[in-house]
């Protein structure tokens, strides 16, 4: 049985009706451009094949019902009226976020009955919480008829996960979800949300872009990724900038010697070379270099890794083992502290690169990391 047919099926043996509708949104895996989002810069994700699915049917009495296949956990029932910021309410606090900021948006969700499943893995920095978010958001937008665009619906899911969940994230995860196209990758300018779609080929130019999950797992909540946003926005008003993005390359050496603190100094130093990077990478990719890009993502690991410091140990592994066995470049993406990286190889050598990695692991005592391609894939979508 297919993905959504099963949860069509799961949701009628649940709730005893017919769903209205049946939605995806994928996670998203980011080429280059991290930590940039919330820092008003530049970053270029692409969907994956990997999917939330949600099928959803509208209430009016103000109850959301939400259930999901992958939590060995009862159906949640809440009251849309009762919906409160930080609540203990695990992985519905996603979705219950959603239906949150919607009404607190002035639209009039009057409740819902929601069955979710998931292909995203958790953990794993590939934004399975955007996924369920946006799924959310896309699939209210087309029942209740709000009429809502995509880089709306993504605004509304970055709220929910910010004021709702507790996470300060940027809002490059639930726009890449919402928003991607087949066949490309998306560079987002997060301080205007513009979006341009950049052809992202890479089977036609006989590369493919391998996704290590380290199996290492990461969680935002616990601090870290707080504390790197609050270094750089003290770092934004230390250099009388509203955000970092405002520091201009050229400008970075005279920027970073006014900074005595050495961590804020390190964490400028990444946020303005990332954005850098990108620039690097659009114009590669404008000129059909795609293969010089490789380099590019290496040494945006070495910032993540030496002036973020949110890499680990597997993770750098990963790296280093992929570019020795002949990938043309990696880095990890994510949040960090575990997660994926991203590796660009030929087709080739896809099989012989995956294989040192794997082996490499084993002799580091470290768990079988799982290894896929990402191809870049559509936003959110209805599927029945």
């Amino acid at each position: 049985m297919d993905p959504v047919t099963e949860v069509a099926a799961r949701f009628r043996a649940l709730y005893g009706y017919e769903p209205e509708g049946v939605f995806s949104a994928p996670g998203r895996v980011n080429l280059i451009g991290e930590y940039t989002d919330f820092n008003e810069g530049f970053v270029m994700p692409l969907a994956l094949p990997h999917t939330a699915v949600a099928a959803v049917a509208r209430r009016t009495d103000g109850v959301l019902r939400l259930h999901s296949a992958d939590i060995d956990a009862p159906l949640v029932e809440l009251r849309v009226d009762e919906l409160a910021p930080l609540s203990d309410g695990g992985w519905a606090a996603y979705p219950a976020g959603v239906v949150w900021a919607l009404r607190g948006a002035g639209h009039a969700v009057t409740g819902a009955d929601v069955h979710l499943a998931s292909t995203v893995p958790t953990g794993a920095g590939l934004s399975s919480s955007a996924a369920l978010e946006v799924v959310t958001a896309f699939a209210l937008d087309a029942l209740y008829g709000l009429g809502l665009t995509r880089p709306e619906l993504a605004v509304l899911a970055q709220r929910a996960e910010n004021a709702f969940v507790g996470v300060p994230c940027g809002v490059m995860d639930q726009t890449a979800s919402a928003c991607c196209t087949e066949g490309h990758v998306l560079h987002l300018d997060c301080r205007d949300l513009s979006i341009r779609q950049i052809p992202f080929d890479l089977a036609a130019r006989g590369l493919r872009l391998l996704v290590v999950d380290t199996r290492v797992q990461h969680a935002l909540g616990d601090g870290a990724y707080a504390e790197r946003r609050a270094g750089c926005e003290e770092g934004a008003r230390l250099l009388g900038v509203s955000h970092l993005r405002d520091v201009a390359y050229a400008e970075l050496p005279a920027a970073l010697a006014r900074l005595t603190d050495e961590r804020i100094r390190r964490y400028v130093r990444h946020i303005v070379s990332d954005d850098h990077r990108v620039e690097q990478v659009i114009g590669l990719l404008d000129a059909g270099d795609v293969r010089a890009i490789g380099p590019v993502l290496t040494e945006g690991h070495a910032s993540l890794r030496d002036d973020l410091r949110i890499s680990c140990p597997e993770l750098d592994l990963v790296v280093s083992t992929a570019n020795a066995a002949g990938a043309l470049g990696a880095r990890m993406t994510g949040g960090g502290f575990g997660g994926s990286a991203v590796v660009l190889v030929e087709a080739a050598d896809a099989d012989t690169v995956t294989k040192s990695v794997v082996e490499a692991f084993a002799a580091a005592g470290f768990r079988t990391p799982r290894v896929f391609p990402a191809v870049a894939s559509t936003g959110a979508r209805r599927e029945a």
